[in-house]
């Protein structure tokens, strides 16, 4: 009996360490909370590959940008959000279109290359770059942005694997700097509306 009893204590402590890697995993993995009290220190420059080759943030000094971290195979989220960023663009009107770019950013390297990324992007809007690198890069660009993404085996489909990953529409002003991220859910008025705004700032 005491030996059952010890058995079982050994069982329950097993499950409760267990249970705390599990949580610890879930808190170290999220997506930050972003908020008008860390968002300045969220942001900054960074570097990755596009079809044309490297392309860093600097590169759209002057302009507004519509930043988006997904990947190429999401079935959701992500041309969901592409398409509200086009709707916006389309909104704006010759001139304002210069000073405004897109960046989608995939975290997905080994499915999506620089040339499928062009491809992807560029069904939305020609105003749209893909750019993706070697997952130290890209996980860098990610924690600057507060962003998350994990990857999820899928072995009864013939994808063999999704990404899980947080869904924002990181706006930054004309000088690089985070100015605010919009949930995927927001409209193509919202975002015009907010793009618009940091025109008029510029």
């Amino acid at each position: 009996m005491k030996h059952r009893t010890l058995s079982t204590l050994r069982i329950l402590l097993i499950l409760t360490v267990l249970m705390l890697i599990g949580l610890a995993a879930i808190f170290v993995l999220r997506p930050q909370t972003v908020n008008s009290d860390n968002i300045t220190t969220l942001g900054g420059n960074f570097t990755l590959e596009s079809q044309d080759g490297p392309v860093s943030l600097s590169d759209f000094h002057g302009k507004v940008v519509a930043l988006y971290i997904g990947y190429a195979s999401c079935p959701d989220v992500c041309p969901t959000a592409l398409a509200v960023m086009t709707q916006a663009f389309k909104a704006l009107d010759q001139k304002e279109k210069k000073s405004v770019a897109g960046i989608f950013i995939s975290v997905d390297p080994e499915r999506d290359t620089p040339e499928k990324l062009n491809t992807y992007v560029k069904f939305f809007s020609p105003m749209i770059t893909g750019v993706t690198g070697e997952k130290t890069a890209i996980d860098k660009v990610v924690k600057q942005y507060g962003s998350f993404y994990r990857k999820v085996d899928m072995s009864d489909s013939a994808m063999g694997y999704a990404v899980d990953h947080s869904s924002r529409i990181y706006l930054i002003d004309t000088k690089g700097k985070l100015y605010k991220p919009l949930s995927h859910n927001s409209s193509p008025s919202d975002v015009l509306l907010e793009i618009q705004t940091l025109l008029d700032q510029k």
